[in-house]
């Protein structure tokens, strides 16, 4: 087994799924010069983040929908810790990725997951470190499934 790099990236779940799992080569951020991330090429290990709201999920989960790929409920998504590795072999201001969405772009290469490792994330690239009481959150109210309501046995007689 490869090693796992010592310095991570954050990604917000389903993104964080997408790209360990779904071929997603880009991970899209906002950054601006003098930002030191813009100069990063190399492996890196891809933390999921621990928040991610309805409003996020609903979103991105329709996006990765509309390019043909079937995203996991969220409640099956881990959070809090490591999840994968990739290379990031460039940063763009554009590409032809139907994950491209700008400004800036991390092209991404070469995802594989890893078995899961909880700790804590940060902004931007960053050293990370196995933390265990760093506990991943459990799945909130609006991510477990609906329950069905039960069929009256009149109904079938």
């Amino acid at each position: 087994m490869k090693a796992i790099p010592d310095i991570a990236i954050s990604i917000r779940q389903p993104w964080t799924w997408a790209v360990i799992h779904a071929a997603k080569d880009i991970e899209n951020r906002g950054w601006r010069r003098p930002n030191p991330g813009l100069n990063f090429r190399g492996e890196v290990a891809i933390h999921a983040a621990q928040g991610m709201t309805q409003a996020e999920f609903v979103a991105a989960a329709a996006f990765v929908q509309a390019i043909g790929v079937s995203c996991p409920p969220a409640a099956e998504l881990l959070r809090g810790g490591i999840i994968g590795v990739a290379t990031v072999t460039d940063v763009v201001s554009s590409h032809p990725s139907p994950w491209w969405m700008g400004p800036r772009g991390l092209v991404l290469a070469d995802a594989r997951p890893v078995e899961f490792i909880p700790c804590r994330g940060a902004l931007g690239f960053f050293k990370w470190q196995r933390d265990d009481e760093a506990i991943a959150p459990k799945p909130a109210r609006w991510m477990m499934p609906k329950p069905v309501a039960p069929v009256l046995q009149e109904a079938f007689l």
